[in-house]
């Protein structure tokens, strides 16, 4: 389902104060490749578990992860503008949250398709790329059944393996988005649950370079680990 349409002109301040009536907002900026950009984020996203009702939760079992930007992403982030030539390709990234690596990604160049399951996080992408002045196309997307018709080059994403339940439907995802030949990069701060990961997709025929990093910030430094993905 196509939530959003890229390239789509819409009243930023207007966008803003829709956002500001529902959350407590905080507005935190980064350097990637040199240039400056600024995200906007939930304050506090515990807060928004209170929005989450039992039956919505025994449904999907859907935490409000989306609402942060975390140590991954601004890894993989920081990857994306250092080490990867992205123009001309078509780029998708899974479990996007407030999309600083779609940004990132858009601005070195891809075609970007933004998506999560949530569509409070996508609301947050959306403001992102305006804020950022990028284009990106934005679509609610759930792993455990891809409905997405197209095949991309590259797929991006940060800290998605924190569920065992997830992992094979992740593997499952890459295998149906990827184009042959295409790569997908995963940044994880080395969870345990990244090494059953790592074991099911070599499982179904995927070759996984890792790629060491230290993301260096916040309370404490934390390391990260970036996966080439690629089809053997």
């Amino acid at each position: 389902m196509k939530v959003f349409q890229e390239g789509e002109s819409l009243d930023l301040p207007l966008l803003y104060k829709e956002l500001k009536a529902e959350y407590d907002l905080t507005e935190t900026h980064y350097t990637f490749g040199g240039n400056l950009f600024s995200f906007l984020s939930v304050l506090d996203s515990y807060a928004l578990l209170d929005r989450i009702s039992p039956e919505e939760f025994i449904k999907d079992e859907q935490m409000p992860y989306w609402a942060e930007i975390w140590p991954s992403a601004i890894t993989l982030s920081s990857f994306i503008a250092d080490e990867l030539t992205l123009q001309g390709t078509r780029v998708i990234e899974i479990g996007a949250g407030v999309g600083m690596a779609s940004v990132v990604a858009a601005w070195k160049g891809a075609s970007v398709l933004a998506t999560d399951y949530s569509l409070e996080a996508l609301r947050f992408a959306r403001y992102n790329g305006l804020k950022n002045r990028v284009n990106l196309a934005y679509e609610r997307l759930d792993w455990r059944l891809v409905q997405c018709g197209e095949q991309f080059d590259l797929l991006f994403a940060a800290d998605v393996l924190y569920e065992r339940v997830n992992l094979l439907p992740i593997v499952t995802a890459i295998d149906k988005l990827l184009k042959p030949g295409g790569m997908a990069y995963i940044a994880d701060p080395r969870r345990r649950l990244a090494e059953q990961f790592l074991e099911l997709a070599a499982e179904n025929h995927f070759s996984i370079t890792s790629f060491p990093r230290k993301y260096i910030g916040g309370s404490r430094d934390v390391a990260v680990n970036i996966y080439k993905i690629t089809r053997q």
